[in-house]
């Protein structure tokens, strides 16, 4: 008797308990408006969750086309041996886009992302009521639509975005992320050292990779984060959309580290200025160099545009930096030894 009890209060349980069922990485899965396990079928029936699946198809499917398909191209016809390897990916200023760094550098055996954005949660969301969870949907797609729609992050608009809520900071974006990219979320671990941060591992059909995120700020000289990231080993960088920072001298810091620990720096025209690129570096320029005459416009760089005037440099072919169209993208590729 007391188990057919237990059983009928099983059958009239709650999604809760479906939620409890689920992995992280159908959870991440769920986010990221791909389908699930039958653990999450009370959820994902939902007809919350397929508007939310749909919008995110749709997005996904332009993304594809017009960023991370062109970019994987590009890097394996321009971009030297030493991006297939399993080297560090380092990508300062990043916030939560593991999406350029997974579409950069496919094969690093551990991804470092900092940025001033919260880590952040994904509570239970079975625990959510259908309005809550169109809320928390709507804000997660919301916090994500300039980089789905352009290719970087408005800050403003991801915290306002993710500023409350069980799903907010940068997380669950970290997890739409690494889903729609074909990847399996295998455990995720919180950090306070070097930095509160996650730490997040998943793998894409092959050996485990490790991705951290750390909110720190990387002015003056980084503190004990920089120190940490040396111990990691030479890597491979990629800078995008980071505000020129490292064109002063409060940011020289986490400028010097990329200099002395990289062997491949992919970056736009507002990572590292190119008088900062020593003997050591031999800098290739792509696309075109399309000044910034309103907040960035200080930043000129006439040595850089010198270059685009004489070369003529072959087009990219796909948007990068805070020009949104592609035939306004810049790349610079430095290697060195």
């Amino acid at each position: 008797m007391k188990l057919k009890i237990v059983l009928a209060l099983l059958a009239l349980a709650s999604p809760a308990l479906a939620q409890k069922a689920a992995s992280l990485n159908d959870t991440a899965r769920f986010l990221a408006g791909l389908p699930t396990s039958p653990a999450l079928d009370s959820l994902t029936k939902n007809g919350v969750w397929q508007s939310h699946a749909t919008a995110m198809d749709q997005a996904w499917a332009k993304k594809e086309t017009a960023q991370v398909g062109p970019i994987r191209s590009w890097m394996s016809t321009y971009a030297p041996g030493p991006y297939r390897s399993g080297a560090t990916c380092y990508y300062m200023f990043s916030g939560p886009d593991a999406l350029y760094a997974n579409t950069f550098f496919p094969n690093a055996r551990t991804y470092i992302l900092a940025g001033l954005e919260p880590v952040g949660q994904v509570g239970e969301i079975g625990h959510l009521s259908p309005e809550q969870l169109r809320g928390e949907l709507s804000a997660l797609r919301s916090s994500m639509s300039t980089i789905l729609s352009f290719h970087y992050f408005i800050t403003k608009d991801m915290r306002t975005g993710l500023g409350a809520g069980q799903i907010n900071g940068t997380l669950p974006i970290l997890y739409v992320f690494l889903s729609r990219l074909g990847n399996t979320i295998l455990d995720t671990q919180f950090v306070s050292s070097p930095a509160p941060g996650v730490k997040i591992t998943f793998t894409r059909g092959g050996g485990a990779q490790t991705l951290y995120y750390f909110k720190t700020d990387l002015s003056g000289g980084g503190s004990g984060f920089l120190k940490w990231c040396a111990g990691q080993g030479p890597g491979n960088s990629l800078l995008k959309a980071a505000s020129y920072l490292m064109h002063t001298d409060g940011f020289s810091g986490v400028r010097n580290f990329l200099l002395n620990n990289s062997r491949v720096i992919v970056q736009d025209d507002s990572g590292i200025p190119l008088h900062a690129f020593d003997k050591r570096w031999v800098v290739q320029c792509y696309g075109r160099y399309v000044p910034h005459a309103e907040m960035f416009g200080k930043y000129h760089q006439s040595d850089l545009a010198a270059i685009f005037e004489k070369q003529q440099p072959p087009e990219l072919g796909f948007a990068f930096g805070y020009h949104w169209q592609k035939d306004r993208g810049i790349l610079m590729l430095a290697t060195r030894d």
